[in-house]
Order: C-alpha cells, then sequence, then structure tokens
C-alpha cells in the first residue's frame, strides 16, 4: 500500500498499527520548525447520552486539565505555550479532534504530555465544576449567532429519534440542572462516557515531526502503547433523520441580524460512499457556478440575489444533505417562489444535459493541479485534516481524501439528482420580516419560527411561474493553467527591491527562490487622498469596489475555480487589488481588472443592489459579539477613521450619480504602491505596472494624476499620555445580549527591535497564566485572552475577555489584580526557564513561512506600513540573543505593570444586557484614581491627543 501524495510533497509519509490498535500515520519532514499531532476519536456529541446534551464536548474540554503522569492543572498548555506552540480542539458528530504544535525540539515532552489524554486524565471534581462554566459561557456566546440557531433549527426539524435531532454543544441545565435533578453526578458521568467511549481501537494518529520515520515511530511506540484498548465498537446510525413529516416543507425563521436567506436542502446518499465518482462535487459545481447563464447569474441579473452556494453539508456514512444557500435582497425576498422555481429549472436542465464528460474531466483536472500544486501549510493544521480523514477513506487516500475525482460514472451522479426533487425539498427561509407571525420557539437557542406544508403541485406552479430565463452548462473554462515551468533565477536576491519608479508608481520586487512554484503573487495598492476626506468619501469607495468585484464576477469566477484567486478591497490609503495563484493566466485577469477601473460605469440597478447590502453590513454591526465591538471602538479611539453610524447615516442618501461623480474626484490624485513576487521575471512585473500607468496615468487624457508628496496619506496613531489609565464605557449595542466584555490595551512602543523582542517574550510568557488564572480558575468567560497589538507600528500589550458573571470594570481589576501578581512569577523565573523561553520564542522568529502567500503577506506588511524591515526576523533574533531576565523584569516594572511609570492603558469597557446598572454607575462616576481619565467622547478625545509619527510620507520620502 502506497500513500498517494502530490508532486511537490517532499515530505516521507508510513502507516502503522500499534498492539493495541491504534492506527497511526508518521510524517517525516526534516524541513519542519514545528512538530505538530492530532489525534481524532470516533465519537463526538451523536454519543451524548439522553438528558446529558454537551457530554462528549464537555468530555472534550476536561482532558486539557490534568493527568495522573502530570497532575498540576494547565500544565499541558502551559508546557505548549511556553515552547511555541498552540493547542485545541473540537468535537462534531461522529468525532472528536485533539491538536496540538510545538517547536520541533521540544516534541517528545509535548507528545508524552499529550498521549496522557487518552491515558490516565484527571477530572477533579472542583476543575469540572469550574470547566463547566465555560462550556456555559461558550454556549452563551453562541446563543445570538444566526449561523449556530440555523444550524440548530434544521436539527430541530427532525426525527427525535435520530442523533440527528439532538443539541450539541452543551449548557449549564443540560450538564448539571437536569442531571442533579435526576440523581446524576455529572462527573461520573464523564467518566464513565470516557470508559464507554474512548479506546485505543477508535483513535486515529497523526504525528509529524523532523526526525525520520524510525524515530518517529520510536516516539509513537513509546508514548501510546499504553492507551487502552477496550475493543470499542463505533455508534452505529440507524435510519435517516428526516421522516416524510419533515420534507416537503417551508420553514419561515427569524435571524437575529438584518439580511434574508434561502436555503434549500435534499436529503441525498452520502457521496463517502463513492468519493473518487464525486456526484456532490460535480454537482455543486454546477449549481454554485457563477458565470454567464449560471443559475446565479440568472438571479444576479434579475436583482435577486447577493451571494449562493451549493455544496454537500452535514453528512455522515449513513446520511447527507445538498444545500444551495443563497443571500437573498430585498427583491429577492418577494419573489422566492420564483426562485425555487428556477432552481427546480436549472436541476431539470442537469437532468436532461447535464450529465457531460467534458466537465467532469475539466473538474478533474482542476483538482488534479490543485492537489500537486497545494500550497504547504501550517503543520497543526495538516494533522488535523488527515486524523479526520483517517476513518474516512483508506490509506492510500489518507492525503487526498475527496480531492481527486477520478471516475465519470454518469449512473452515480444521476442517483444524486434523482433525490433532488420537490417531493424530497426542505426550504429554510429566513427574514425578520417574518418576526410577528410565528408560532413556534425553537428550544436550546429560541429561533422563532413557523413550518408550512408545500405540496409538489404547487412546486410545480412555481416552476412553471418562474420567469424565463436563459440558463445553460458553462463554457469551458479558459483559466485553467497549463504552463507550469518553473523560471530561471536570474535575480535571487533574498529581499524585496524596488524595480521600477515613478512620479505614478513604484514596484518592489521579488523573485520566488524558496518554494519553487507556478504561482505568483501580486499586491498593487491605489493611494487615494481623496478616500478620507468624508464619510460619504469612505462609503463611496466602499460601493465601487464592492460594484468592481460585482461586475467582474461573471469573467473572474473561472479564474478562481482554476485556483486563480483575487480580492478588490478598501485600505487605509485608498483601495488594493490582490492577485494570487498560478502565474500562467495571471496578466489576463489583472488586465481585465485594470480595464474595468478605467472604464467604470455606475450601473444603476447593482448601485441599488450593493447600497443595500452595505445598509445591512453597517446595520449588522450592533450584533457583533462584545468583544468585537470593544475592538471596534478601541481602534477609532486610537486610528483615524469614520465611526460606523456616521456612514450608515449617510449612505441611504447616496444616489448612482453621487458616484459617477466622486469616482474621477477619488482616482484624480493617486499613488500606486506594489508588490510583485513568485515564478514571474522582473521584466514580466515591471511591465505589468507600466500598463497600469500606461492605462491611467498616461492615456488621453489621463484618468490619475501624480500624488504629490504632501498628499500622501500617513497613518497616524494616537499617543496616550505616559503613567495615564483611560477607560470608554460604553453599553452594549444590541441590548438583548447579555455579555459584557473588556479590552484593556497598555500601549508600549512605536517599532523599536529591542522593545519589540520584550514585548513579544512577556506576551508568550503570560499568555497561558492569564488564561489559566482568569479563565480556569475565576471562570471569567469563554473567551479571555492576553496578546500583542500592532497598530501601524505602534505595539501593545491586550487582555480580551468577555463574561457574563462580571461586569466590565470588575473584569478590569481582575486583569490588574493578575499583573500586580504576575511580577512574582517573573522574578522568581529561573535562569534555565527564561532561557528556554528565549529559545522557544527565537525558534518560533526563524520558522520559515510555508508558502509564498505567507511569505508576501509579512513583506507587503512591512512596504505598507512603511517599517521596511525585510530582515525583521533576523535582527530581532539577534536581539533575544542578548537580551536578560533583568531587562524583561525591568519592561513589566516600567511599562506594564499596574502604576508602572511609563504605563500607557486604555480600557475599552463594553457592558452587555446583565450590566446596564453597573454601566450607568460608570459613565456617570467619577474614578477614585485621579490617574483615570473616562473618555465620554472618542473623536474629541482622538482629536485632542498627541499623535506617532509616521513611517510613511509622500513618495521619494519612505527610506529605501
Amino acid at each position: 500500500m502506497e500513500i498517494v501524495k502530490s508532486r511537490m510533497d517532499k515530505r516521507e509519509y508510513r502507516r502503522i498499527v500499534l498492539p493495541n490498535s491504534l492506527e497511526v500515520l508518521l510524517i517525516s519532514d526534516p524541513e519542519a520548525d514545528k512538530a505538530a499531532a492530532s489525534m481524532s476519536v470516533s465519537v463526538g456529541s451523536f454519543s451524548d447520552p439522553d438528558g446529558l446534551e454537551g457530554l462528549a464536548h464537555f468530555l472534550e474540554h476536561m482532558l486539557f486539565y490534568a493527568s495522573e503522569k502530570y497532575p498540576t492543572e494547565g500544565s499541558y498548555s502551559k508546557y505548549i505555550s511556553e515552547h511555541g506552540g498552540s493547542d485545541n480542539a473540537y468535537t462534531d458528530t461522529e468525532n472528536t479532534n485533539y491538536h496540538f504544535d510545538v517547536n520541533a525540539d521540544c516534541f517528545e515532552e509535548a507528545l508524552d504530555r499529550f498521549a496522557q489524554f487518552f491515558i490516565n486524565p484527571l477530572m477533579s471534581a472542583d476543575g469540572t465544576l469550574r470547566e463547566l462554566k465555560a462550556v456555559d459561557s461558550e454556549n452563551q456566546n453562541n446563543l445570538l449567532s444566526d449561523s449556530w440557531r440555523m444550524y440548530q433549527l434544521e436539527k430541530h426539524i427532525s426525527s427525535e429519534d435520530h442523533p440527528y435531532h439532538k443539541f450539541s454543544t452543551g449548557n449549564w441545565d443540560t450538564l448539571e440542572v437536569i442531571p442533579r435533578s435526576k440523581g446524576l453526578d455529572t462527573r461520573e458521568e464523564l467518566i464513565k462516557f470516557y470508559k464507554e467511549h474512548y479506546s485505543a481501537n477508535l483513535m486515529h494518529l497523526v504525528v509529524y515531526g523532523k526526525e525520520d520515520l524510525d524515530e518517529i515511530q520510536r516516539l509513537v511506540e513509546e508514548k501510546f502503547i499504553a492507551v487502552p484498548n477496550n475493543e470499542r465498537t463505533r455508534l452505529q446510525i440507524k435510519g435517516q433523520p428526516c421522516a416524510p413529516e419533515h420534507l416537503q416543507i417551508v420553514v419561515k425563521a427569524v435571524p437575529i441580524k438584518q439580511g434574508d436567506f434561502l436555503r434549500v436542502v435534499w436529503p441525498i446518499p452520502p457521496s463517502i460512499k463513492n468519493y473518487k465518482e464525486a456526484p456532490c462535487i460535480y454537482i455543486g459545481h454546477l449549481i454554485g457556478h457563477e458565470g454567464v447563464g449560471s443559475l446565479y447569474f440568472v438571479l444576479k441579473m434579475l436583482g435577486w440575489a447577493l451571494s449562493m452556494d451549493a455544496t454537500e453539508g452535514e453528512w455522515s456514512d449513513d446520511f447527507s444533505f445538498l444545500m444551495i444557500v443563497i443571500e437573498l435582497t430585498d427583491a429577492g425576498h418577494e419573489h422566492v417562489q420564483d426562485i425555487v422555481g428556477l432552481i427546480f429549472k436549472y436541476i431539470s436542465l442537469l437532468n436532461g444535459s447535464g450529465l457531460d464528460r467534458w466537465i467532469f474531466d475539466e473538474l478533474a483536472a482542476i483538482c488534479e493541479i490543485g492537489f500537486h500544486y497545494k500550497d504547504k501549510i501550517d503543520p497543526i493544521d495538516y494533522v488535523c485534516d488527515i486524523a479526520s480523514s483517517m476513518e474516512l477513506y483508506p490509506p492510500e487516500d489518507w492525503l487526498t481524501g475527496s480531492s481527486l475525482p477520478s471516475k465519470f460514472v454518469p449512473s452515480s451522479i444521476q442517483t444524486t439528482l434523482d433525490h433532488l426533487t420537490p417531493t424530497n425539498v426542505r426550504i429554510f427561509w429566513g427574514s425578520r420580516k417574518f418576526d410577528g407571525y410565528t408560532d413556534s420557539i425553537e428550544p436550546w437557542f429560541g429561533t422563532k419560527y413557523s413550518i408550512e406544508r408545500v405540496e409538489c403541485s404547487t412546486i410545480q406552479q412555481w416552476i412553471e411561474a418562474a420567469p424565463s430565463a436563459n440558463l445553460h452548462l458553462p463554457a469551458p473554462n479558459v483559466f485553467i493553467p497549463r504552463d507550469f515551468a518553473i523560471k530561471d533565477m536570474v535575480d535571487k536576491k533574498k529581499i524585496p527591491t524596488v524595480i521600477w519608479r515613478s512620479s505614478f508608481s513604484r514596484l518592489w520586487y521579488k523573485r520566488d527562490t524558496v518554494f519553487l512554484t507556478p504561482k505568483a503573487y501580486v499586491s498593487i495598492e491605489f493611494c487615494c487622498p481623496y478616500l478620507k476626506e468624508s464619510p460619504e468619501a469612505s462609503v463611496l469607495t466602499d460601493i465601487f469596489t464592492s460594484l468592481l468585484m460585482d461586475y467582474l464576477n461573471e469573467y473572474a469566477y473561472n479564474a478562481q475555480v482554476a485556483g486563480l484567486y483575487y480580492g478588490i478591497n478598501n485600505t487605509d490609503k485608498g483601495f488594493q487589488v490582490v492577485i494570487s495563484g498560478y502565474n500562467h493566466k495571471m496578466r489576463i485577469l489583472l488586465e481585465r481588472i485594470i480595464f474595468n477601473i478605467a472604464n467604470f460605469e455606475v450601473k444603476s440597478d447593482r448601485f441599488s443592489v450593493i447600497k443595500e447590502r452595505l445598509i445591512k453590513a453597517y446595520k449588522n454591526t450592533k450584533f457583533q459579539q462584545p468583544y468585537e465591538q470593544a475592538s471596534y471602538y478601541c481602534l477609532l479611539l486610537l486610528h483615524q477613521s469614520w465611526p460606523w453610524d456616521d456612514e450608515l447615516e449617510v449612505i441611504p442618501h447616496l444616489e448612482p450619480n453621487d458616484l459617477a461623480k466622486f469616482l474621477p474626484h477619488l482616482l484624480s490624485k493617486c499613488f500606486v504602491e506594489s508588490y510583485i513576487s513568485g515564478n514571474i521575471e522582473s521584466n514580466e512585473a515591471k511591465s505589468l505596472i507600466q500598463h497600469i500607468e500606461e492605462v491611467l496615468f498616461t492615456s488621453l487624457p489621463p484618468i490619475c494624476k501624480a500624488l504629490l508628496p504632501s498628499q500622501y496619506f500617513a497613518n497616524r496613531i494616537v499617543k496616550l499620555g505616559k503613567g495615564k489609565n483611560y477607560y470608554y464605557p460604553v453599553e452594549v449595542l444590541n441590548k438583548s445580549d447579555e455579555n459584557s466584555a473588556l479590552l484593556n490595551y497598555i500601549q508600549v512602543h512605536q517599532d523599536d527591535v529591542k522593545m519589540n523582542v520584550k514585548l513579544q517574550l512577556f506576551t508568550m510568557v503570560a499568555k497561558q497564566p492569564a488564561f489559566h488564572q482568569l479563565r480556569t480558575v475565576e471562570q471569567l468567560g469563554y473567551i479571555t485572552d492576553l496578546g500583542r497589538r500592532n497598530h501601524s507600528g505602534v505595539r501593545g500589550v491586550v487582555f480580551t475577555i468577555q463574561s457574563t458573571v462580571k461586569d466590565p470594570t470588575q473584569l478590569n481589576a481582575r486583569v490588574n489584580a493578575f499583573l500586580e501578581k504576575y511580577v512574582e512569577n517573573l522574578q522568581e523565573m529561573s535562569a534555565e526557564e527564561f532561557e528556554s523561553n528565549v529559545k522557544a520564542l527565537i525558534d518560533m522568529k526563524l520558522e520559515k513561512d510555508k508558502n509564498l502567500i505567507e511569505e508576501s503577506s509579512f513583506y507587503w506588511n512591512e512596504i505598507s506600513v512603511g517599517t521596511l524591515k525585510f530582515d525583521r526576523r533576523e535582527s530581532e533574533v539577534a536581539a533575544l540573543r542578548e537580551l536578560t531576565k533583568k531587562e524583561l523584569v525591568d519592561f513589566f516594572n516600567e511599562y506594564v505593570k499596574v502604576d508602572a511609570p511609563k504605563r500607557k492603558s486604555l480600557s475599552v469597557q463594553v457592558f452587555g444586557g446583565l450590566h446596564s446598572a453597573e454601566y450607568e454607575i460608570a459613565s456617570k462616576d467619577e474614578s477614585k484614581d485621579n490617574k483615570a481619565t473616562r473618555i465620554d467622547d472618542l473623536i474629541k478625545f482622538r482629536q485632542s491627543m498627541s499623535l506617532y509619527g509616521a513611517f510613511t510620507g509622500g513618495f521619494g520620502l519612505t527610506n529605501l
């Protein structure tokens, strides 16, 4: 048996089975900077006992606590964090996946600690109760998420005796109140569940290291041989989740957010049974196509749809669903029957002429190219994906999964198409317009809904009444790359250099000398000073870039299908075009984008659609989670931008003519900053930028004129006062959200090598202790994090907590209490521990980029911000090698600890619905601490503060 791997893959693989029946895939990558492992256990939420919903998920949480061999609570995550790694887990319906990565030289002990999850974990009574609160907090965060609400609603409207119907995540009621009322002890049930379901013969392990396969095998055999094999059998699901009464229905549901949607769902045979024939990939490719003649193209032209996707959704070995998800416009909401009719018309087209060999061969070719030239990804993601595939596919296909369709079997596709009928359909229609017109409530998330039966004859009437449309199959894809040759490396410079400059543009270029794939990366930023002059200007620029994407879609969709991706988005300076993927057809796509910019016309119908979507997006800002709102306010306090409510106020008054007048003004002054890298020669790169100049700057009449140095936008950040503590109390935008949030930001310095590494080392060593104290011990909330912020080169420490148990003022006090105590941890850190942490951070910095996009993103950030420290990693490693423990402690005492002389803190406090009384106090009472300053008006605050200097200025002012 040989495991199929891509042509570009230099790693070695070996399958082994331990004596305890644990199946393992070993991966040796001598170039690895990080080692990783993932264990997939074939048990998930479907196995939850009745009355203990969420038990499998709760157990996933508990395995991180402690083990008999490593009894100190949280020591596993502490070890991982202090050695440059990360860890996580998730519980699915039929499997639970645990995974971690760590600096490669620290792998053996990390792997040993990980193995203890599955050998002899400890689940203390105290820890169980505390983590139960974390599970409940996690559920609280999900309650106002439309994706979670709609997913549970689809599950709820299914057979009660099928596990698909279950509530999977659990909460305080299902894991404490209800079990206790029945005389059950949740901890005992956890231990019982673990013993009944966690067995080596139901586990699949992937281990990724830099050692050779023999050494990795030795480690695995030594660490995992003690995992007990209890000879358990995997849960066998019987029957289908949907009985006849759950089909031929229209479910009208009320979402939280603005925006209507349609989910058309059919139960189908799971495609995993014939994955090489790929019936769902084939059907999803055609139904979800966005080119001319496609279903989406017609819906878009009618002004009824904003987006559409078709894919196989929730599935197992025994059941599956194919679903079409459509984001509706307001007009589309009024034509849902017509939309359903058009969907069935397209399915009829597929039944009549859609089973075509050339379409399958084209799709198979695209998939094969994608597999063989797939970018390398982080080991933790790689092992996680493979471990989840091991129980689904034979060993030879563990790496490919279902990504390589190879057998064109029309009958297989037809079998799936035969299920896409009016008798088998489930239609979920979401809109806030249904509020007040529903008669049922989903019990776990409280979603309001109603169910209506719909007869086949009715759907037939919808089909007949649907508008006539020229629906047809897609044409051959002209963007499929054919040339994969790696070009000769004439320029072998290791960092970007300027190879073109004029009064209109500058081009940074770096030839790919590392990854040697037939791909390229292009980033082009159009710096336009008039972007920031008013909220109207900001919104109109947003509409312009959205319309550009909209106009390009039917042409460029094939490019994305073929692995050539593009995006057009707003930036602080103007707007940016990014293209990445195969270099063969890249110029064709870029020239089309520039042509569309130069010849842009405002189409009134599409303007209205984009404007409608933008209004809904702004209105939905208030439904962001409180910690996201806190992050937004922090950015607004520090950074020059227009508040979302100012922009929302102006949108309704904007008309197509406003954009038609504004766009020439926006483009009238412009400078093009660009970076091109990859399998592309310098003369080709230069030619691309010269083409842009010819089209936009030197045409007659010119569309753009050169930017004067004084007009170049410089992004400057508010400089907080030394020794000052600012706090900004604000109510949560969605008053029904019970969660509060704190963002405690400690501003430290503007980009400086020595200061950077002190800040990075502090956050690395303090991250896990902060998490353990604030989340695990104090149980302040599921979302608890200590990290770093980098605002245009201005760097700081940030604590983020979302909570229902304490208001933001109390959360802020708990953060300060942690910091007051943490100085002892730093002072007591041994020399050996300090050196170990420094080495871990050095190893992280020396970690090589996995692919061209990672490398390019680093270099582009240096260019865009203006820091231009292309040797940042090397210089920071050199600074780390010289750093002493005393310098780290002095840094903490000087900049971070409470009342430090140079401490500059900003506490953004978002008060949720449970803490409205506390908000009234915080927003009116003056702090007793005369160093604490309340911010009442964030705009006035920003305008009154001094600013850090900018790294970038006009063209020619940036140091090269």
